[in-house]
């Protein structure tokens, strides 16, 4: 029934008494959420179809109660979701998040705070700069000459990188230059690559080891082989921990190299760069403060809420050259040298304050509380491995690295083909998925299909992956019976 347009709450609010009741009511569900999350399962699926048929509604061209929109929102939108910080969510890589910083984005956002240019908020853009550093200091990046930004996520991060790197080191003519990865780098980076105009034939693909790291030899008959042919090598992207098996790089090795010649070095370590912080993940990235550039992503490791990725570079120049526009719109606010207008820094314009989630919690918790969470996660995965090994049931492919594992069913006294290894396998995930206890699927290393784990939230116990791998064994079990059934 149409309502009454003279009743249009045309200002949008709400009175000071229904904004703190509406308020408690949604807080209360994020407490709960926090309080509630290990007891409940990790994995929701749904068709679209049935999305369809519980969301799919028109324009809504008159008001509703705010509770009755919360109720549906709580009801059938948020348990449709994931719970990506339960602690038998091992795939991906898992947002572990934490409340504090939860709260902080609430306030970032309830005050609409815009972190774009220091004139609009200077203790936002100061707040930036200050974590910022502190980010520097723990990668060993230059505090003074360094800098960085804050962005949505690594591929952000990423992009922005090259998009610096080109500029430094091609200028304006890039049509003969060449970068180089392995075949274990980040998907984001080609997009970046392939975003920022550099064709297929531009791009060398640079084969792994047995250890899944980029092979130096091939990387340097590469580079050679480019420049013989009359072309531009540019830039080596580094991985310091793959998403497929928290693989590092010779992260040293290739420093000295992109030194020799006069390369640009970017690291992508947005989910195991944070790894710095525990004394094995320290020696394990030993030369990524060599690098000219690296992405981390804070949302990952370093506990965060989506969305915050972070670029850190040795010259914060670079940035602005790279960035910089000057906008008549824009004339009167662009304040001294001294004061960074991060809009200048990267490419987005209007920002949000990011910089505040990372600041509230590392000032609540300490940067001790994150190195020990991160130590245990590392330790946490060694032990899985050895518990792997020591089992007639599973082979471990990729050892424990950075907090991921890679592993595959392979029950001893059973004659199993390569593809029924691989059949058993994707069914296991399958059917663990399926059954809502844990989030664990697949990838592919050697050829094989393999289950992939990614430890790093620090609420994960020992327990939830030993009862994951009974229930994987249970299937398993299940899966070799229906073989011998069929044979």
């Amino acid at each position: 029934m149409q309502k009454d347009p003279k009743n249009l709450n045309t200002t949008l609010e709400l009175s000071k008494e229904d904004m703190r009741a509406y308020g408690y009511k949604v807080i209360d569900h994020i407490v709960a959420h926090f309080d509630t999350q290990n007891d409940k399962k990790p994995v929701t699926q749904a068709s679209r179809a049935e999305m369809d048929d519980l969301l799919t509604e028109d324009i809504p061209l008159f008001p509703s109660q705010p509770d009755d929109v919360l109720d549906f929102v709580m009801r059938d939108i948020i348990p449709n979701s994931n719970i990506v910080s339960h602690p038998k969510s091992y795939s991906f890589v898992p947002g572990p998040s934490n409340y504090v910083s939860v709260m902080a984005d609430t306030i970032a956002t309830g005050f609409n705070i815009f972190s774009g240019g220091w004139a609009a908020s200077p203790a936002a853009a100061e707040l930036e700069i200050v974590t910022m550093n502190w980010l520097l200091e723990i990668f060993g990046f230059p505090t003074k000459q360094g800098g960085g930004i804050f962005t949505s996520g690594g591929s952000m991060a990423n992009l922005t990188a090259l998009v610096t790197a080109r500029r430094i080191k091609c200028k304006e003519d890039f049509s003969k230059a060449v970068i180089y990865l392995s075949d274990q780098a980040h998907s984001s980076n080609i997009k970046a690559i392939k975003v920022i105009g550099f064709k297929k034939e531009q791009i060398r693909i640079i084969p792994t080891d047995l250890e899944f790291k980029i092979s130096l030899n091939k990387l340097k008959n590469a580079i050679a082989k480019d420049r013989l042919e009359g072309l531009q090598p540019f830039c080596i992207i580094a991985s310091a921990g793959t998403t497929n098996t928290g693989t590092v790089d010779p992260l040293d090795a290739i420093a000295t190299i992109c030194e020799e010649e006069s390369l640009w070095m970017h690291v992508d370590g947005a989910y195991g760069g944070a790894a710095i912080l525990s004394a094995s993940g320290k020696q394990t990235l030993k030369g990524i403060e060599r690098a000219d550039s690296l992405t981390v992503d804070p949302h990952k490791w370093f506990f965060q809420p989506y969305e915050m990725g972070c670029l850190l570079v040795k010259n914060h120049n670079w940035l602005s050259g790279t960035f910089s526009e000057k906008p008549e719109y824009l004339r009167d606010i662009e304040g001294n040298e001294s004061e960074i207008n991060f809009y200048d820094h990267g490419i987005q314009l209007t920002r949000r304050f990011r910089a505040l989630k990372f600041y509230m919690s590392l000032k609540t918790f300490g940067l001790e509380a994150f190195k020990t969470a991160i130590t245990y996660n590392i330790d946490l995965a060694n032990s899985v491995e050895k518990i792997l090994r020591k089992s007639a049931f599973w082979e471990v492919v990729s050892p424990a690295t950075l907090g991921i594992i890679n592993f595959r069913y392979h029950p001893l006294g059973h004659n199993l083909t390569e593809k029924e290894l691989d059949h058993i396998n994707q069914n296991i995930s399958r059917q663990v998925v399926d059954s809502g206890e844990a989030l664990l699927v697949t990838t592919v290393l050697l050829g094989q299909v393999v289950l992939r784990m990614c430890l790093i939230n620090p609420r994960t116990q020992l327990k939830d992956i030993t009862d994951t791998l009974a229930l994987c064994e249970k299937f398993g079990e299940k899966e070799i019976e229906k073989l011998s059934n069929n044979v």
